[in-house]
């Protein structure tokens, strides 16, 4: 899928005259403390860059069981970073980490497994700050983008590390506490994996049966939106077709990965206050995992000093959680904000 995704952008980057350059690569953290007091020996940070370093920065991170390459397929890379496009990787210097527990980076599946250090987000940025500074030796951002746990992220970057970035536009994600739906729901199914005797305390040999219905309960659940749905399934042979098709969908996933990736939010908080970056928060008006109709955003939103946010108007044709992935419905109005950013 990434080799997919990553031919996809290059072959749109390559109709301009000189294609910007990628690089993939990994920077290796010695002796990486986390906020829990344990420390690796070595934690590999791995990243994709494109664009020429010398050009403003962007720092865009990816969702909880994704990667840096992932963000590079045609609805969401193919609609930002082309020629041409809002954050065109000619004219601006594209930073792309994989997460602490994601993609290449160091994960409890190397070998670890449930003795992994018990992370959370905070050890995520503080792993991509150094990545950024130390090894990119970029010491400021023009913008900081994530999309669900990219955009919980995003809130939390500004919130630690006021002036180090102009803008901040957080997609699919509230300023605060992980709760309610979003969080009883990763409970499940984090609790849902343990309990399956073939998870054998996170030293199974093979992946364990609970992990493929946990994951598409989860799914299901909490994303795809009420209309989305109702207009792929609005039938039952049409609901079981569809339920099928997502139990049959090859997973490339590993239970201990999985836990550690959910359990990471628990502690999640952001302080909107703190933020001193202009802000273009976007979320879907039909997002299970940030429901707007609780008043939350709204409040959270008016603590910022400069803050906007674009509600995507629910249909048939959004996908409730998973909408902000097309970027074809937003870029328009990220546009316009980065023009007087």
């Amino acid at each position: 899928m990434v080799l997919l995704t990553s031919a996809f952008l290059a072959a749109a980057l390559a109709t301009s005259a000189a294609a910007p350059p990628r690089v993939e690569s990994e920077f290796v953290i010695h002796d990486f403390g986390f906020h829990t007091g344990e420390t690796l020996p070595e934690l590999k940070q791995h990243y994709i860059t494109l664009g020429d370093p010398r050009n403003p920065a962007v720092l865009v991170l990816h969702g909880t069981n994704g990667n840096a390459g992932g963000l590079l397929n045609p609805a969401f890379g193919g609609e930002l970073f082309g020629p041409g496009q809002p954050l065109d990787a000619a004219r601006h210097y594209i930073i792309l980490p994989d997460c602490i527990g994601a993609g290449a980076s160091s994960r409890p599946s190397d070998g670890l497994k449930m003795k992994f250090p018990r992370y959370t987000y905070d050890d995520m940025i503080a792993a991509q700050l150094r990545l950024v500074t130390e090894h990119l030796h970029v010491k400021h951002l023009t913008l900081v983008m994530g999309n669900s746990m990219g955009g919980m992220l995003t809130w939390m970057w500004g919130a630690q590390h006021p002036g180090m970035m102009d803008g901040l536009v957080p997609l699919a994600s509230t300023p605060a506490a992980m709760a309610s739906r979003n969080w009883m729901m990763r409970r499940l199914v984090i609790d849902t994996i343990k309990a399956d005797p073939a998870f054998a305390g996170g030293n199974y040999t093979v992946q364990p049966p609970s992990l493929k219905y946990a994951n598409a309960f989860f799914s299901v659940a909490t994303s795809g939106g009420t209309q989305g749905w109702q207009a792929r399934a609005g039938t039952h042979a049409a609901a079981d077709q569809a339920l099928d098709q997502v139990l049959a969908a090859p997973s490339s996933g590993d239970a201990n990965d999985t836990i550690y990736q959910l359990d990471a939010s628990r502690d999640y908080d952001p302080e909107p206050m703190r933020i001193t970056a202009r802000v273009l928060a976007i979320n879907s008006a039909d997002d299970e995992r940030n429901p707007g109709e609780t008043g939350v955003m709204a409040r959270q939103m008016a603590k910022l000093a400069h803050g906007s946010f674009y509600l995507i108007p629910a249909s048939a044709q959004t996908r409730g959680h998973g909408t902000t992935g097309q970027a074809g419905l937003w870029k328009a109005q990220l546009a316009a904000w980065l023009a007087n950013l």
